[in-house]
């Protein structure tokens, strides 16, 4: 009997033994596919080239997101990978962008215009062409020239550096009109003033009225107004109206009318010394804006490949799928999307049976506010100490060089990244100590705040331009020059073999990542923000 239970448990022993080897060698095996496949089949280029060239510049509530929400739900499919969407939200009204054109008439003769309108502001009706004035900046300049503002298309010279529109709310109603009180009651002083110069000689300085782009913008779209051109920073750079998107009391019958510009700072100049000079010259647009009857839901795409050993324990890869459409968002967040699908596509098709659930998400409206990471976490908040890690990727198109982790993390993260060297040789890779953080209670910047509010490991890879492609990112967040052909191919797919494969040996660690170290002590994060407000003083 004793050799018959001995028997068995050395048969036990040697099953286990050799299913653990067998585990170990399918793994080796899945990463040496990855490898492989990411090498001589990377497909991270076709995804963006879908992403941006086809569908285009992506505003939730625009017929370019939900093509593409559709687009990504239908490639995971293909790949054999549970996909759906999740609800994130609604805006109002929904925005369609068109083409759009426009050109300077007389003075020198016709001229192209640069030019790009903030997305949700709306279009012409077909081609307007008009007259030009200067804005109006005080009641008496109103007043004298009202007549003159039918049909004309008005120049607002405060430079937009930003890209918001004007604030077309009750609340920006409100500060116009506080600025236009305070300028009457400027007004006259300056009149006894004047008269005081003129009676007694004196020699008073006029007080400045006070300034404001658009005073009179309710004034002049009564008045006829075709619409308003502001003066704007190269590259362009055009937001949202966020009077439509963020009121829920807007609709589609009280949209604004009147069209707004954001014109090449140079050509501004031009055409406002040409109205000095009183040269007759016109402006012509053609701008095809549309809008569509709202509210109109959003969605978050997800996907997942479920874990086989920790089915509810997660590693996520993410990104945000929406973007500005004065461009065709190639980097913001086409850096986030691509890779985050071909991490997809080479772990499904590598055969990958990952221990815990590797979750890849394509957040909506991170543009609004990460609303779409926001509506995630609240939905999922019994998830979140379950979240090994999260790869969010929004920034530029530069490759990963290495990860910076609490010292509790070293470990397992050099485990887990240990075959991302293998990728290419030429490209730096290292693990370094994160020291404690104050922990944030406040979202921003992007999507990974929402999960680092809730105490979620956000440690994402650390990128660098090693090459010299002098990429600048500046020069293309939410501008006209945010396209495909920004992305740099050879870091793009370097770093979706290194998604794939950092998720792939986090999600086959033996525990879920430690969080201990990641956050100060209380204590110690109350002595940190006084030490900041003291260093503040003290500036």
């Amino acid at each position: 009997m004793n050799r018959i239970f001995t028997f068995l448990v050395c048969l036990w022993v040697g099953c286990v033994a050799a299913l653990g080897q067998s585990d170990s060698l399918r793994d080796a095996q899945v990463v040496d596919k990855i490898l492989e496949m990411g090498k001589n089949d990377n497909r991270v280029m076709h995804h963006l080239d879908v992403l941006t060239n086809r569908f285009g510049g992506r505003p939730v509530g625009s017929d370019a997101y939900e093509n593409a929400a559709e687009w990504m739900l239908h490639e995971f499919g293909k790949w054999g990978i549970k996909a759906w969407t999740e609800e994130a939200g609604s805006v109002p009204v929904g925005f369609n962008r068109g083409p759009w054109s426009g050109r300077l008439i007389g003075g020198d003769g016709p001229m192209a215009l640069h030019f790009v309108t903030p997305s949700y502001t709306s279009g012409t009706r077909g081609v307007q062409r008009g007259h030009v004035v200067m804005e109006p900046r005080t009641q008496g300049q109103f007043n004298r020239m009202k007549h003159r503002l039918k049909g004309a298309w008005v120049l607002i010279p405060e430079r937009s550096v930003n890209g918001w529109p004007i604030d077309k709310t009750a609340k920006g109603d409100s500060i116009r009109e506080a600025v236009k009180n305070e300028n009457i009651r400027i007004a006259a002083i300056n009149d006894s003033l004047m008269n005081e110069n003129w009676t007694k000689g004196t020699d008073h300085k006029m007080k400045p009225y006070r300034e404001e782009p658009a005073l009179f913008y309710k004034e002049m779209i009564e008045a006829g107004a075709l619409g308003f051109v502001r003066k704007a920073k190269v590259p362009l750079r055009g937001l949202y109206d966020r009077g439509i998107v963020h009121n829920p009391d807007m609709t589609f019958d009280s949209l604004p009318t009147q069209p707004e510009i954001l014109l090449d700072e140079h050509q501004f100049d031009k055409i406002a010394e040409l109205v000095a000079e009183r040269h007759d010259i016109q402006l012509e647009f053609d701008i095809r804006n549309h809008f569509k009857l709202g509210p109109v839901k959003y969605h978050s795409v997800i996907a997942e490949i479920p874990g086989t050993e920790f089915p509810d324990e997660y590693v996520i890869i993410s990104g945000h799928l929406d973007a500005y459409d004065v461009a065709t968002g190639g980097v913001d967040c086409g850096v986030g999307i691509g890779p985050l699908m071909e991490s997809a596509r080479l772990l499904a098709l590598s055969g990958a049976r990952p221990r815990r659930t590797i979750r890849f998400i394509a957040f909506a409206a991170e543009e609004f506010g990460l609303l779409g990471a926001k509506a995630y976490v609240n939905a999922h908040k019994d998830q979140m100490d379950k979240i090994s890690m999260l790869f969010n990727r929004d920034g530029g198109p530069t490759p990963p060089v290495g990860m910076r982790v609490p010292k509790a993390m070293i470990d397992d993260i050099r485990k887990a990244t240990a075959a991302i060297p293998r990728i290419n040789d030429e490209y730096p890779f290292e693990i370094i100590e994160a020291q404690p953080r104050v922990k944030p209670t406040k979202t921003g910047g992007s999507d990974e705040t929402v999960f680092a509010v809730e105490g979620v490991p956000t440690y994402s890879f650390m990128t660098r331009d090693f090459k010299g492609y002098d990429f600048d990112y500046g020069e293309i967040w939410h501008t006209e020059r945010d396209v495909y052909n920004k992305e740099i191919p050879e870091y793009q797919e370097y770093t979706s073999v290194a998604t794939a494969l950092a998720a792939l040996g986090i999600a086959n660690l033996d525990n879920l990542l430690s969080r201990e170290g990641m956050f100060k002590p209380a204590q110690d994060a109350k002595k940190s923000k006084k030490m900041k407000k003291v260093k503040k003083v003290e500036k």
